[in-house]
Order: structure tokens, then sequence, then C-alpha cells
């Protein structure tokens, strides 16, 4: 039994004609008078608005049928060494994989697509670094991201590129990307610039037995990055565990009294020790510095009595120091005072100004004589 049926096409759309499950053709823009033959034709519309085409096995459909869709049909396939750049009416909006296999609607949209070979050549060039680096290039379906490896690499840094896990080449300070399809793309940022490590809290026993809490400070820079990354891996762990064990020696083997009395000795002791084991995987210790010995509670107790009686006996020893001289002083007067009498009687004097000063009145005896001869006399020792 025939059957007829009208259909439609709009502008934006493209039908597909089966029957019996095969194609047949294309029907366009308009109206179109379809013969059913007992429900064995089938319609298949699409919107080309779109662009691309999209359909369960187009690549068969496209195959098999290559002459009458030709002038509807564009499609795009790559190698597995190949990526490409889908550009639409001049702006680019994917990026397409290895392998990929695309078709789209001719005359909707200029639509071009820039094949890149990345068999051999894995670096992005640069007037796309800006575009697809930072997900600028963001798709109707997602962005390039996954596609690129992208890294800024800052002044006074370095990167160190490695492809499948080997060291490539380094980086100098800019922009750079890496195509990541069908490889491992790493980079890894060294800080040139000099750096400081804290080695805090660390509770050693001196060689007395004292337990005492030291803070280091040291600082560093890394002058060969592809040493000090590829032999260390994390090599700001292995200068805090370099530092963190050269303190322990040096402290363990000194008394509290040396460490106390001289902690440059100890600075340079570890500095020697870290710089020399350092310098063999390129890095250069510039400054090391204990910050701080902190003493137990009772110890500090003890030491402050220490201080305090060393003190003592320091102030002791000068009053004697300053009363023997005193004596001395005196001894070497008495001794010229008994040889000249002028020197007796001036004495005489001084000792009757201090007195005269002292009194507010004075009754005389005797006259001005009795006041200059009698009232003060000094005698030499012996005399009667």
């Amino acid at each position: 039994m025939l059957i007829w049926k009208c259909i439609d096409i709009a502008d934006s759309e493209r039908a597909f004609l089966f029957r019996r499950n095969r194609f047949v053709r294309v029907l366009e823009p308009g109206r179109h008078r379809v013969m059913q033959l007992a429900g064995q034709t089938r319609i298949e519309v699409h919107d080309i608005s779109k662009v691309l085409f999209e359909r369960p096995n187009s690549k068969f459909l496209l195959n098999s049928h290559a002459e009458k869709l030709a002038p509807y049909i564009e499609s795009y396939e790559l190698t597995d060494t190949q990526v490409g750049l889908l550009y639409r009416d001049g702006h680019l909006v994917d990026v397409l994989n290895p392998g990929s296999f695309l078709p789209v609607w001719k005359g909707v949209e200029q639509v071009r697509v820039d094949i890149i070979d990345i068999s051999e050549d894995y670096t992005v060039d640069e007037k796309l670094v800006s575009l697809l680096g930072r997900g600028a290039g963001v798709t109707r379906k997602g962005s390039a991201l996954p596609a690129i490896h992208y890294v800024e690499v800052p002044d006074e840094h370095l990167g160190l590129l490695t492809v499948n896990g080997k060291l490539e080449q380094r980086l100098a300070p800019g922009s750079y990307g890496f195509w990541k399809c069908n490889r491992s793309i790493g980079v890894q940022l060294v800080d040139l610039r000099l750096q400081t490590v804290e080695v805090s809290g660390q509770e050693i026993l001196t060689k007395d037995r004292v337990s005492l809490r030291i803070n280091l400070s040291a600082s560093y820079r890394v002058l060969d990055p592809e040493k000090a990354v590829l032999k260390l891996g994390k090599y700001a762990e292995f200068i805090y565990r370099e530092l963190q064990l050269r303190l322990r020696e040096a402290v363990g083997t000194q008394s509290l009294d040396e460490l106390l009395e001289d902690k440059d000795s100890l600075n340079l002791g570890i500095a020697r020790d870290v710089r020399d084991k350092l310098a063999q995987y390129g890095i250069e210790i510039a400054t090391v510095g204990v910050k701080d010995i902190i003493l137990p509670g009772d110890m500090k107790q003890i030491l402050n009595q220490v201080v305090e009686a060393q003190k003592e006996s320091e102030a002791n020893l000068i009053k004697r120091r300053e009363e023997t001289q005193a004596m001395r002083s005196l001894h070497n007067t008495a001794r010229m005072m008994e040889n000249s009498p002028v020197l007796m009687r001036l004495k005489e004097l001084e000792a009757l100004e201090r007195v005269t000063a002292r009194i507010d009145k004075i009754s005389v005896y005797g006259g001005l004589e009795g006041v200059l001869n009698n009232l003060v006399k000094l005698q030499p020792s012996g005399a009667s």
C-alpha cells in the first residue's frame, strides 16, 4: 500500500531519507512529498546550525555514501601523532586530540582545522600560548587545558622540563606551553633567590648532660638546579636534616660552659660541615647562626646563682683592692708627716678646718693661740 506524506524542511535543517534502513538521499529546505512503503520509509532531521554533524556511526555513513554527502558535509581526521586547532569564523574554539574524527556541515560557518604534527616537536607555538595556556581557549565543550601543559617561570627562577621522565631542557623566565598528547610532561620550578631555613625547638644534651633547646637559622641558594633536583629531589628537606644533624653533633661534643662562652665557634663548625656536604649537590650555604639557647627552668636558676656569686666575688675583690690602696696611701702620708714638722702642722690646720665647719659656736679659752695650738694637735705614733 502506497501512502504519500508531505514533509517540510526548515532553512536550518537537512533531512536524511532512509528506505528499509538504507540511506537514499538528503532532503534540502522546502516541502517534500515522500512515498511511504508500509512503514519502511524513515526521515532523519538534523539541525545544521550546530555546525558539527553529530550522529552515531557518522564516519561509516560518510565513507559509505561519500558522493551523496560530499556537497553537505566535510570531515577532518587526525592521525595518532597530530593535534588540530578548530576555528569557526576565524575564532579558535577547540583543540582536537590525536585520532579525532570531526564532520561539519558546509555553508553554515567558515570552519577550518589547522593540523599540527607533534611526533617530534611538542612545544606549543608562542602565539598560541597566550590563547590556550591559561584556559583562554574555552570551547563550547570545555577548555584546551587537558591537551596542553602550561607553565610560567617567574623572575629569579628556573624551570626544569622533563618529558617521559627524562630531563630535556632548562626554561628561562617566561611563559611556555607543551602538548601533553602521547607523552608525560613535567616542569619543576627552582627558586634561585637566597632562601631561609629554620631549625627550631631542637632538644639536645650537651657533653655534660645538660638539656638545651636550640633554635638555628640558615640561608642558602641553589647554584646548580639540575644537581639539586635530580640528585636530591626535595632539596629543602635535605638541607633541614643536614643542619639538624650537624647541630646535634656540635652541641653533643661541647659542655654548657663552652657553648655559652663561644657561640661563634658553634656556628662556624656547623657551617663548615654543612657547606662541604651541600656543595656536592650544587647548593651554597650563605650563613648559619644559632638564634637562641634556651635552658630548663632549674638550670636557669642555678646559672643565675653562679653569676650572682661571681659578680659578688668580683665586687669584694675590687673593694679589698681599693682598701689596700687607701691604707698604703695613708701609710705613706704618715711617714712623710713624721719626718716633716711643717707637713704635720698643715695637717693639723686641715683637721681644724673640718672641725670648725661642723659646729655653730665655739667657746675659746686662751685666745687665738689656744685655738690654733691646743684645739687640734696631731702627735706621731709613740709620742707621749
